[in-house]
């Protein structure tokens, strides 16, 4: 059975966008209301998330009903109240007796440096993400999270590049379906996994006679970060950046197997993403099982890591030019 090539492909998952394309913000909720067990591993040093503790071993609560991957930095946390008023008016949560608690853990990116930085996703947008969920492929580029979504920005936002989100799936045969959502949004550069060239990413900068990059289209952002040895690159990057993503299967899987993906699942991000998980991302990737298929959770986390890698190429490949930022089709 041929399938969408997104996460949407995975049996339980519906994926819904609410944005503001002239502020450059938006969010994107991935819905599992049936309930899935849920795992998350955050690897940048400048994270933004919400209920994370709960998707960890040890702890009482199994499954999640949602995520929402957001922009709008601290602040786009607000729209998760959206997803969880929708959850609730349909009865959907962690049965307490008295209620039943929807349970949607959340990350945000950086998008206030590009748009409108008074502008945020809130819990309005939240709910509107959420009317719009459904199993059909999920838009990507300049959608939901990834609407302001910015990539290589060493030199600056100036220089930086427009990103966007993408997503990616896989058949693994026997029934058993991986597939990744993810939000772009790094201070590095986002590169072609097999032949580590630069696809999206800092532009070089003229500072009077001195050119700061090399004399191709990007400045490479290692490159750069070589020339400011003994320099805090802080006074010339964006503080501002992240990747935020889930990895969905309907194989079934622990708790602590479904942590052990979303760990597996960076190494996609380190190989798409040059360079990944500095003090100034804040990334984080979650896991979600929704099925019982049987699959080693080995081969899960190996191609859990190839359709993130997939997704991230995909994110800045369909971006568009916004904010006075080209997109990489523009090149």
């Amino acid at each position: 059975m041929a399938g969408q090539n997104a996460i949407t492909d995975v049996p339980g998952i519906k994926v819904g966008h609410a944005h503001d394309g002239e502020a450059l913000t938006g969010c994107t909720v991935i819905l599992c209301e049936r309930g899935a067990v849920g795992g998350v591993d955050q690897r940048g040093g400048a994270p933004g998330t919400r209920e994370t503790d709960p998707l960890r071993p040890m702890h009482l609560v199994q499954k999640v009903h949602a995520i929402l991957l957001s922009g709008g930095s601290a602040f786009g946390l607000d729209a998760a109240t959206g997803v969880v008023r929708f959850l609730e008016e349909r009865r959907v949560g962690f049965n307490v007796r008295v209620a039943k608690v929807p349970i949607v853990p959340a990350a945000i990116l950086f998008d206030l440096g590009i748009g409108r930085a008074d502008v945020r996703p809130d819990a309005a947008m939240g709910y509107a993400a959420c009317i719009n969920a459904s199993t059909d492929r999920p838009a990507e580029g300049n959608a939901g999270a990834g609407m302001g979504a910015t990539v290589g920005k060493i030199l600056g936002m100036g220089r930086a590049m427009k990103s966007g989100l993408g997503t990616a799936s896989v058949r693994l045969g026997r029934g058993v379906v991986v597939g990744a959502i993810v939000a772009v949004n790094p201070f590095g550069d986002v590169i072609d996994p097999a032949s580590g060239s630069i696809l999206a990413g800092a532009r070089p900068a003229q500072v009077g006679p001195v050119r700061i990059g090399g004399p191709g289209r990007f400045a490479d952002t290692l490159e750069v970060m070589k020339s400011l040895a003994g320099k805090t690159i802080l006074r010339f990057g964006s503080r501002g950046n992240t990747v935020i993503g889930v990895i969905a299967t309907n194989a079934g899987l622990s708790k602590e197997e479904a942590n052990k993906v979303a760990q597996m699942g960076h190494d996609g991000i380190a190989r798409s993403v040059r360079p990944a998980h500095t003090m100034l991302d804040g990334d984080t990737l979650f896991a979600l099982s929704t099925g019982r298929r049987q699959a080693d959770v080995n081969i899960v986390g190996a191609y859990g890591a190839e359709v993130v890698a997939q997704a991230v190429v995909r994110a800045v490949l369909s971006a568009s030019a916004a904010g006075g930022l080209p997109a990489a089709k523009d090149l």
